[in-house]
């Protein structure tokens, strides 16, 4: 049977990334620039965030636009691995503005020196505006977040950003009735802190999928147990589990069959395998690869094969 990785749904996704992206990226330069002019380390934290925002969109607009192109006889997955790298160089850079705007934020809180804010109302405005494109984005991208893991995770970046921009008119707000400075450092402590568990957990996924781990949710020793149950299956080997990309998990293994099978019993055989994956576990493995062997027969193991 042949397969397929592309989506016609891809169109739609990459012009509404698109369009989120744009909006993104203009209120990214404005915080930037905002963040500099009042020396808030709350906005500058968000306006980290929110780079991290920009890589994920553009990565996933990216993954859009390629994954409408079918895979050839050199890009035998098309780009679909594109998407990880890019969300563990994404990952690494939030961590690293995570854990500097949480060591900037101490210092603010308890170092010596003292650290004004130029211009808060400023501060308000551009909180405003940042939460004002967060809601825009979640709504751009909320009737499709659903269609596959890559719109899901654009979606749930926007939706976690808006939250540091919560926090930016929070402290602005705060400030402008007490005068302390300082909750700006506070604030930005808070977005630092829920930054960096969620750039470890982003960096952990990506590491799991470049070293080809096992999906989260595949038992192999399940998946081995029901494959061994199938009629006239005698024993199953060599098998193997990874994911490609977000959505993409792939199977293959050696399955042992009785002798004397026909054409017709090999391809029953295989659909029952097929279907096994597809729909009795918690992660549905539509892509497998079975190559089914006849008793006795030998061939190298994989600890034979590395010798």
């Amino acid at each position: 049977m042949a397969h397929t990785h592309t989506t016609p749904q891809g169109a739609g996704h990459q012009q509404r990334l698109i369009a989120t992206l744009s909006v993104t990226l203009t209120v990214f330069v404005v915080e930037v620039v905002a963040a500099f002019i009042t020396d808030s380390l709350a906005l500058l934290t968000d306006a980290g965030h929110m780079l991290t925002d920009v890589s994920v969109l553009v990565a996933s607009t990216i993954t859009a636009i390629l994954m409408r192109r079918k895979p050839n006889s050199t890009r035998t997955w098309g780009w679909a691995r594109l998407e990880i790298i890019t969300a563990a160089c994404g990952a690494l850079v939030l961590l690293f503005v995570g854990i500097y705007a949480l060591f900037e934020a101490c210092m603010r809180l308890f170092g010596d020196s003292e650290t004004a804010i130029s211009d808060v109302r400023l501060l308000l405005f551009v909180g405003i505006l940042g939460l004002v494109a967060n809601i825009v984005s979640i709504t751009i991208l909320s009737s499709q977040r659903g269609d596959n893991m890559n719109m899901k995770a654009a979606f749930l970046e926007v939706m976690n950003d808006a939250l540091g921009s919560v926090a930016v008119v929070a402290s602005a707000l705060v400030m402008l009735t007490t005068g302390w400075d300082k909750f700006d450092a506070i604030a930005g402590g808070i977005i630092a802190l829920m930054m960096i568990p969620r750039a470890i957990k982003l960096l952990h996924n990506a590491v799991r999928v470049l070293l080809e781990e096992t999906p989260q949710g595949l038992d192999l020793d399940e998946v081995r147990k029901h494959l061994e149950s199938v009629p006239r299956v005698v024993a199953v080997h060599d098998l193997h589990a990874s994911t490609v990309s977000t959505g993409l998990p792939i199977l293959m293994a050696h399955v042992v069959v009785e002798n004397g099978l026909t054409m017709e019993d090999g391809a029953a055989i295989l659909k029952q395998l097929q279907d096994c994956l597809r729909e009795h576990f918690p992660v549905s493995v539509p892509h497998t690869t079975f190559q089914l062997e006849p008793e006795g027969y030998s061939s190298l193991s994989i600890e034979e094969m590395h010798r």
